[in-house]
């Protein structure tokens, strides 16, 4: 059974065949396909195209149709080019030529453009929670380490001293960022139907198309026959979700990677989240966090060669657009996959916050030096000059900034005074960091009650 051919002389060519067909990967949007035919034969009804008799009919074959693509008993036929192909077959397989009538006024064109919308509506819940989990879990992590102080980096170099609650905070933070862009992909999306858009003119029957979308959970019908059969924006929208997601995942992963390293230590990961090595037996490898770091290439891969396919196409439908799914699936079966893992290897790792204060440096505090100057009347250029001097000479004695003498110190600067040791006390410096958004630990505490608050997590 083919939905076209009429016009034809020959077969397609076997080749041809399993270049164009879509099946193999489409065959997961069963689901939502049957819900808009479904939607579109109570449309017909209403324009009076189908009896009631035809009408309850096909419903309720294609919920036939639907229980057997649930319970696995679906088989392909030689003539299933794709997904519609095939419901549409069991359809008239489950209720005769009544069947032909469904796509009476449609097209494959809107139909799928209308499927790929209501997958990515439904879809995108599952993604949402796992984010939330995700957050949840490193919410609880930093909820313990408040007080745990460690280097804070830039530049992959010693910079200034921060918490490590504050340090898993922004990943959260990130997080958050991406349950946004997610669920704005989903609303774009949401936002019009394209079913009743026919090839690309419309259709000509008196589809009452306001309703239609309002059924299938769209706001509107979309407003250009011609746009709505091509537009994939929605899916670029998703795809660029997803690569940053992945992005911020792999940056995650990157860090504990690093902060796992026995050189570090600041970080031990359960063994359950660990592999081994086939050579070498002392080895705990971290292959979750090395395969999210690197399947994150494979998801921003998807996003360029989506937008690129997109960007040469003339107006209406294109069969390249095709290329949409195969990416999208992926992106999302990607995710679905990884997000659970973090979640339980940051659930289940363990901070060490007595290795994470030993690698502190009191150069970490050269900052708080030149504060100290500025609370004396220095002006801060100036203060960050003078310190710089402190730090060349303590290196050039060998010794660290608090057991530079104060004659050093006061030749530098005499606003240096005998209580400039008091700078280098690294909670203290933490706790300096009080505005909204720092390190200190009354802040991060405040920032953890709000998520909470947000996450639903006491």
């Amino acid at each position: 059974m083919t939905l076209w051919g009429g016009v034809f002389q020959h077969p397609t060519d076997d080749a041809v065949r399993r270049l164009n067909d879509s099946l193999p990967f489409d065959w997961r949007l069963y689901d939502v396909d049957i819900t808009a035919s479904q939607a579109w034969a109570g449309a017909l009804h209403r324009a009076a195209i189908l009896t009631s008799e035809e009408h309850q009919a096909i419903v309720q074959g294609l919920e036939r149709v639907r229980r057997l693509f649930a319970s696995g008993q679906f088989v392909p036929a030689p003539g299933d080019e794709d997904i519609h192909t095939a419901v549409e077959r069991w359809l008239t397989e489950a209720i005769g030529p009544v069947a032909g009538k469904l796509h009476t006024g449609r097209s494959r064109n809107d139909q799928v453009a209308t499927d790929l919308r209501l997958w990515v509506m439904q879809a995108t819940p599952a993604l949402l929670d796992h984010i939330r989990d995700l957050q949840r879990a490193l919410l609880a992590q930093a909820a313990g380490h408040v007080h745990s102080v460690m280097p804070g980096l830039t530049h992959f170099q010693p910079a200034q001293p921060i918490t490590a609650a504050h340090w898993l905070l922004s990943t959260v933070a990130m997080l958050e960022r991406d349950w946004d862009r997610l669920g704005q992909a989903a609303a774009a999306a949401a936002s019009q139907c394209p079913l009743g858009s026919g090839a690309l003119a419309g259709t000509p029957y008196p589809i009452d198309r306001t309703a239609l979308a309002v059924a299938l959970g769209f706001q509107q019908a979309s407003s250009n026959s011609l746009d709505a059969v091509s537009d994939r924006d929605f899916v670029a929208d998703f795809l660029h979700a997803a690569a940053l997601l992945m992005t911020h995942l792999s940056r995650l992963a990157e860090d504990l990677i690093i902060y796992s390293n026995p050189r570090f230590g600041f970080v031990t990961l359960d063994d359950r989240y660990s592999t081994g090595s086939s050579l070498m037996p002392q080895k705990r490898n971290p292959d979750p966090l090395e395969l999210a770091r690197g399947k994150t290439g494979r998801i921003i891969g998807h996003l360029a060669g989506l937008l690129t396919t997109l960007k040469g196409l003339p107006s209406g439908y294109n069969k390249d657009l095709q290329e949409d799914k195969e990416p999208l699936f992926d992106a999302y079966d990607t995710l679905m996959l990884l997000l659970p893992v973090l979640t339980a290897l940051i659930a289940s790792m363990t901070l060490h916050p007595e290795r994470m204060r030993a690698a502190l440096d009191e150069a970490m505090l050269a900052t708080d030096l030149a504060d100290y100057l500025v609370a004396r009347g220095v002006p801060f250029r100036h203060a960050h000059h003078l310190t710089g001097q402190v730090v060349r000479r303590a290196e050039a004695l060998g010794v660290k900034l608090s057991a530079l003498p104060l004659a050093d110190y006061q030749a530098i600067a005499l606003q240096f005074g005998p209580d400039v040791y008091d700078v280098f006390d690294f909670d203290q410096a933490v706790a300096r960091r009080r505005p909204v958004g720092g390190a200190a630990p009354e802040t991060v505490s405040a920032q953890i009650n709000q998520w909470q608050a947000r996450l639903g997590q006491s």
